[in-house]
């Protein structure tokens, strides 16, 4: 398909309370084509997780166009929004976001069973044999270590083969040397074609995207691109 795969153009999210008004973001425009890592980073209250929960498609903007994959994303119904989330956004979480009763695998398929629910076992075990957690597939959550965890948590996101991963404070809960490690797990997505889009306060993650973008009082700062690696 031709086009970006993402085209925000004049996004704003406005928060009214009685009559206060808080805008969150201020007309952003953004095009992410396919295949881009890129790092959104910013202060506290700059804006970036009004960002993801948009581009997530968890929460409408008040203004201006978001088309993903060439589709204007206020034309959705609920249904087809649920289907663009499972679907299409692998999503990854600082908190994990795991239940504790199922096992690894059990967590990996649940995303499978909303919306493909033939061959789902067959396709959470290629995902979680894909981050390396075949052995530890009948462990529960708590049973796993942090990095573990979120390993699950990112096989889960891959099990519906979905072309983004959208992660928010990924390495967040996460000491440095785990943390690297699941970093260089996403430089592998992103060399096999997953558009990868990571939310983080951290310099050591945004330094690992090709794209960094800096926000500032709810409009994108800076936008900066690297040379390939």
């Amino acid at each position: 398909m031709s086009g970006p795969l993402l085209e925000l153009t004049g996004i704003e999210k406005v928060y009214r309370t009685g009559k206060v008004e808080f805008y969150a973001l201020r007309g952003i425009d953004l095009v992410v084509e396919r295949g881009e890592f890129i790092a959104i980073v910013g202060a506290s209250g700059s804006g970036k997780s009004t960002m993801m929960n948009i581009l997530g498609c968890l929460d409408p903007p008040t203004g201006g166009t978001y088309r993903l994959a060439g589709q204007d994303v206020a034309t959705l119904g609920e249904d087809a929004l649920a289907t663009v989330r499972n679907r299409t956004i692998g999503f990854v979480f600082q908190s994990f976001n795991l239940l504790a009763r199922l096992s690894a695998l059990a967590n990996v398929e649940l995303p499978l069973l909303y919306g493909q629910p033939t061959g789902s076992r067959a396709r959470a075990l290629e995902s979680i044999e894909r981050v390396g957690l075949g052995p530890w597939k009948h462990h529960r959550p708590p049973e796993l270590s942090g990095g573990q965890r979120q390993r699950v948590a990112i096989a889960r996101a891959l099990a519906t083969r979905p072309p983004i991963l959208l992660a928010d404070e990924p390495t967040g809960n996460l000491d440095s040397r785990t943390g690297e490690e699941i970093l260089v797990l996403f430089d592998e997505l992103h060399a096999s074609g997953v558009t990868v889009i990571v939310i983080t306060h951290a310099p050591e993650v945004a330094r690992r995207a090709g794209r960094e973008l800096e926000m500032r009082d709810g409009r994108i700062e800076r936008d900066e691109r690297r040379p390939s690696r």
